[in-house]
């Protein structure tokens, strides 16, 4: 299975390395996974066969880079590099049963009756699965931004000011390109915490929406053609260093009530989603998250999420912007 990051060097610049155990392979003449990808589409090359094509002489250290002790970082293993605001960072909700439990929770707690996220996961379970060719019920989906949004391993992912709270979802995210013609590409997956507003969310699910325009994170590694069928992983969170909550997690068309091509053509059918030359990062869904748990983040928290298969763990810490909530003035020009 061939896995890359993408790096950055003050002096170097932008360069993409194929994982090989606690080694990094440059590639040769690529300078991000995205002219990667557009590369092997113009030579008609499976992505796989790129990959292996341009490897180089050049080596460097994964665990230094990895450990945030090199003037190397990670970057998001895929992105734009040059147009952020033509990546889009969305996502589909209440695939997994663990998270439309979770979400029942919440809505329960407000006193509201049998929620529309439990209907919408029954939904899912009745047509969410349709035979190949064939179309399936529409699944949730919403919004959480450009690729200005993205952060890579070891970066803090933020509570604005404005604010209730900020807390992970573990998640698998497929990553996508649009080739010239408009026709949407998978280049692979990445471990991915698609980080929400729960407490925001739990006053009112309309304020679903809002509570996921937050930042989020990717990688460290983008995995070319990886096995999605059944993918156990874990996911916990640290607090000065002692495991202040953990659980086991599993993702996968197996434990899912929609097939990863169902999500797809639900998400690609509107042409706006095929824009050529965009990016798309598309988050799958939870199956478990700590709010539902009653577990409040607090500022220095580190969240730490592994799928198997998947590279290693994602790593994030949380940062709380202080307050108050600073006043949008809008101007008429």
């Amino acid at each position: 299975m061939l896995r890359l990051v993408q790096i950055t060097h003050p002096k170097e610049g932008r360069r993409v390395g194929l994982v090989d155990e606690n080694r990094l392979n440059l590639l040769r003449g690529v300078k991000s996974a995205y002219r990667l990808v557009e590369e092997a589409f113009a030579g008609k090359q499976p992505m796989a066969e790129a990959l292996r094509g341009a490897r180089s002489q050049e080596w460097l250290g994964y665990d230094p880079i990895y450990e945030g002790q090199s003037d190397w970082r990670l970057l998001p293993p895929f992105d734009h590099p040059d147009e952020p605001a033509r990546c889009l960072v969305t996502g589909t909700g209440l695939t997994h049963n663990a998270s439309a439990r979770n979400r029942q929770a919440m809505h329960a707690a407000a006193n509201l009756p049998v929620t529309d996220s439990m209907k919408m996961y029954e939904c899912g379970l009745a047509g969410g699965r349709p035979e190949p060719g064939k179309i399936g019920v529409q699944p949730e989906w919403f919004y959480k931004g450009c690729g200005t949004c993205l952060r890579a391993h070891g970066e803090a992912l933020e509570v604005p000011a404005f604010g209730l709270d900020g807390g992970e979802e573990a998640e698998v995210a497929g990553i996508y390109w649009i080739d010239p013609l408009g026709a949407p590409h998978r280049v692979g997956m990445a471990q991915a915490n698609e980080f929400s507003d729960h407490k925001l969310e739990s006053q009112n699910y309309l304020y679903l929406a809002s509570s996921k325009l937050r930042s989020c994170s990717l990688g460290p590694e983008l995995i070319v053609s990886p096995d999605f069928s059944n993918v156990g992983g874990r996911v916990r969170l640290l607090r000065n260093g002692n495991v202040l909550w953990e659980k086991r997690c599993a993702t996968g068309e197996t434990n899912m009530c929609h097939t990863l091509a169902n999500l797809e053509h639900h998400h690609f059918k509107y042409p706006a989603h095929r824009r050529p030359r965009d990016v798309h990062i598309h988050f799958l869904g939870a199956d478990v998250f700590s709010f539902g748990d009653g577990i409040e983040l607090a500022d220095g928290d580190v969240m730490d999420l592994q799928w198997t298969g998947f590279g290693r763990p994602l790593r994030n810490p949380l940062r709380v912007k202080p307050g108050p909530e600073g006043l949008v003035a809008v101007e008429q020009i």
